[in-house]
C-alpha cells in the first residue's frame, strides 16, 4: 500500500513529505495503523550522520502506538483490533540477552540502523522500487508501519493511544534510568543533565523512587521551570552553578546518581557528571553522541580511588514488555505524568517545524498525531 511518510534523503537535509510503498507482514509480523509519534532527538542523529546507517533514504520515527490492522503467518499474541505501543528496542525473548533478562539489550538490536526486517533481512518499505530504512524497525513517521511482532507490546485499550506512543522510547528510557538502572534509593541526590523527552522522565522517576533532592540541570528556563512541575527540588542553568551549591545542600555527599540525557552527548560530559557524584555514586550515561568520537574526559584518580561508576544505559536498562506495562499502571494511579509531557502537537507536514522547536528548546516532547486525511 501506498502510505505517506516523512524520509531524509541525505545527511543534513531536512525531513521531506513523500509517498512511499509499505509492504503486508510476512510470517511473525504484523501493519499497525498508529495514532501518533513522538518526535525524539534521536532521529536528529541520524539526519546530523552521528548515528551510521548503510544508506539513506531514512524513514524516520521510533516512538509510536496505534492498532493492529493485519497480522502475518505465525502471529499467534496478537490480532487485528489490538491496541500496541511500539518499542524501539526488539525483544524477541529467544536470544541469550532475552533468555537471561536482559531485553534492551536483545540481539535483534544489532540491525536497528539496518532497515532489514528481522523476519527475512528484506525491506518493507520501498520508493521508487529501492530500499528505505525504517528507523529502529519501525519507522513511525508514516501514519501506517509493517513491524516485527518482537518491537510490538500489546495494551489495554482504555489507555489513550497518543500518550501511549510516549512509552516506546522517551518515557521508558528516562523513568529507567533512575529507578532501574541508576537504582535510586528513598533518600538520595539525583542530578539529571538535560532536560528534554528523556531527562524529564528521570525526573519523574527520581522522584517516584524517593528521593530527597532530584536535581535538574538545563539552561533553558522553560525546561527547569517544568522540571519542578515533574518532581524537581532545585534546577540549575549549568554544571559549574550546581556543583556551587551541590556540595552544601548534601552537606559534602554529593549525588549517588547522575544522569546524563543531553540531547547531544560530549566526551567532557562524563567529567562533568562525574564531579558531581559522590563516594561510590554512578554515572549513567543516557543521552547519544557522534559513534565516531570516542573520546572522553575521565579522572581516573577519581573513579579509582573514590569507587565511582559510569554505566551506560538503553531504554532504561529494562526489556519493553515489562517496562511498559508497569509504566502504564503508574499512569492510571496517577503516579506518571504523560499528558503533560507533550508540549506541542503537530501534523506530520509540519515535521521540520517540530525539530526545530525541539532545537529551540521550546518542547519537552513534540508529537505527530495522526487524523483520517493521513490514513
Amino acid at each position: 500500500m501506498k502510505v505517506k511518510a516523512a524520509i531524509v534523503e541525505e545527511v543534513g537535509a531536512p525531513w521531506k513529505i513523500t509517498e512511499v510503498e509499505l509492504g503486508d507482514p510476512v510470517a511473525g509480523e504484523v501493519q499497525v495503523k498508529l495514532a501518533a509519534s513522538g518526535l525524539c532527538h534521536s532521529d536528529a542523529h541520524v539526519v546530523a550522520g552521528d548515528s551510521p546507517v548503510p544508506f539513506m533514504p531514512v524513514l524516520g520515527g521510533h516512538e509510536g502506538a496505534g492498532v493492529v490492522t493485519k497480522v502475518g503467518p505465525g502471529v499467534t499474541g496478537l490480532e487485528v483490533g489490538d491496541h500496541v505501543v511500539l518499542a524501539f528496542i526488539p525483544a524477541c525473548g529467544t536470544c541469550p540477552s532475552c533468555a537471561t533478562g536482559l531485553q534492551n539489550l536483545c540481539d535483534e538490536g544489532a540491525g536497528l540502523l539496518t532497515g532489514q526486517a528481522i523476519s527475512d533481512k528484506t525491506f518493507r518499505v520501498t520508493k521508487d522500487g529501492q530500499p528505505v530504512i525504517q528507523m529502529c524497525l519501525l519507522g513511525t513517521f508514516a501514519p501506517y508501519v509493517t513491524v516485527s511482532e518482537a518491537s510490538v507490546v500489546k495494551i489495554e485499550k482504555d489507555i489513550p493511544l497518543e500518550v501511549a506512543a510516549l512509552l516506546g522510547c522517551g518515557v521508558s528510557t528516562g523513568w529507567g534510568s533512575a529507578t532501574e538502572i541508576g537504582n535510586t534509593r528513598p533518600g538520595d541526590t539525583v542530578v539529571v543533565m538535560g532536560i528534554g523527552g528523556v531527562g524529564i522522565n528521570s525526573v519523574q522517576g527520581a522522584k517516584h523512587a524517593g528521593a530527597r533532592f532530584v536535581v535538574a540541570i538545563d539552561p533553558i528556563e522553560f525546561k527547569r521551570k517544568q522540571a519542578l512541575d515533574f518532581g524537581a527540588t532545585h534546577t540549575y542553568a549549568s554544571v559549574d552553578e550546581a556543583m556551587a551549591e551541590l556540595p552544601d545542600l548534601t552537606w559534602g555527599k554529593m549525588a549517588q546518581v547522575t544522569i546524563i540525557t543531553v540531547g547531544e552527548i560530549h566526551g567532557e560530559h562524563i567529567q562533568q557528571a562525574l564531579s558531581l557524584t559522590g563516594k561510590g555514586g554512578q554515572v549513567i550515561v543516557t543521552g547519544m553522541g557522534n559513534f565516531a568520537a570516542p573520546t572522553v574526559d575521565l579522572n581516573l584518580f577519581e573513579l579509582t580511588l573514590l569507587q565511582k561508576r559510569v554505566q551506560g544505559a538503553i531504554f532504561g536498562g529494562v526489556g519493553p514488555r515489562t517496562q511498559i506495562p508497569k509504566l502504564l499502571d503508574l499512569y492510571r494511579t496517577g503516579n506518571l505524568k504523560l499528558e503533560e509531557l507533550v508540549t506541542t502537537k503537530y501534523r506530520l507536514e509540519d515535521i521540520n517545524q517540530g525539530y526545530q522547536d525541539m532545537f529551540d528548546g521550546k518542547n519537552l516532547r513534540g508529537l505527530v498525531v495522526y487524523g483520517d486525511a493521513d490514513y
